[in-house]
């Protein structure tokens, strides 16, 4: 397709919507590529080439001429291919990439094993629900601690924001609910999911693959 620079290898998952709603942000062309991981079309062959880890997302970048995989280097890569979301210098660009990497290392993880074992998962551990649940807690308090002292999490809109939201917007509420007691109110990420949500680039990434 004429303009297209990027293909977009996704499905309809908090990790794949990081890099949708990033290319609807920067406006860069794309073409949508699902790859149905319920199916296992992340197994197959023409896929493993591009990805060799077999997780979505993964784009080419036909304009730089390479594949990437991994949600948080493809925010790295589309910031730095755009001059956006990502300070040119330090401290504002450290500070981005260190709350980029607490959301790789912790929020995506975390919420992402509480998601299972209390969701999908066809024997209910309570051990593991309550364990991936109060972690999941905890790191939100971690967030409304930091949410009440800047707008974002890196101070302004970035990678961060973009790569937590996903999560964040879906998992919240179920996980106050669980866990008042170590979340609180949670008033600072609401306003920032709020914030967020409001986005038009947001809401059309976070509708990304139409399926």
């Amino acid at each position: 397709m004429p303009g297209r620079m990027i293909d977009l290898y996704t499905w309809t998952t908090p990790n794949g919507r990081k890099v949708s709603i990033m290319l609807e942000e920067c406006g860069l062309p794309y073409t949508v590529h699902p790859v149905n991981i319920r199916a296992g079309e992340q197994f197959k062959p023409e896929f493993v080439a591009i990805c060799p880890n077999s997780k979505i997302p993964a784009i080419v970048d036909r304009e730089a001429g390479f594949s990437l995989f991994e949600s948080g280097a493809i925010l790295i890569h589309l910031a730095e291919k755009t001059g956006r979301f990502l300070p040119a210098r330090n401290p504002g660009r450290a500070r981005t990439l260190e709350w980029l990497m607490w959301q790789m290392a912790n929020i995506g993880p975390m919420m992402g094993q509480a998601n299972h074992f209390a969701n999908v998962a066809e024997e209910k551990i309570p051990y593991a629900i309550d364990r991936y649940i109060t972690e999941s807690a905890r790191l939100l308090k971690i967030m409304d601690d930091r949410l009440a002292r800047v707008e974002f999490l890196a101070g302004d809109y970035s990678i961060a924001d973009i790569a937590t939201y996903p999560w964040v917007a879906v998992a919240f509420d179920l996980i106050r609910g669980a866990k008042p007691e170590v979340v609180g109110e949670g008033a600072h990420v609401a306003r920032w999911i709020s914030g967020i949500a409001a986005r038009p680039a947001v809401a059309r990434g976070m509708a990304v693959p139409e399926v």
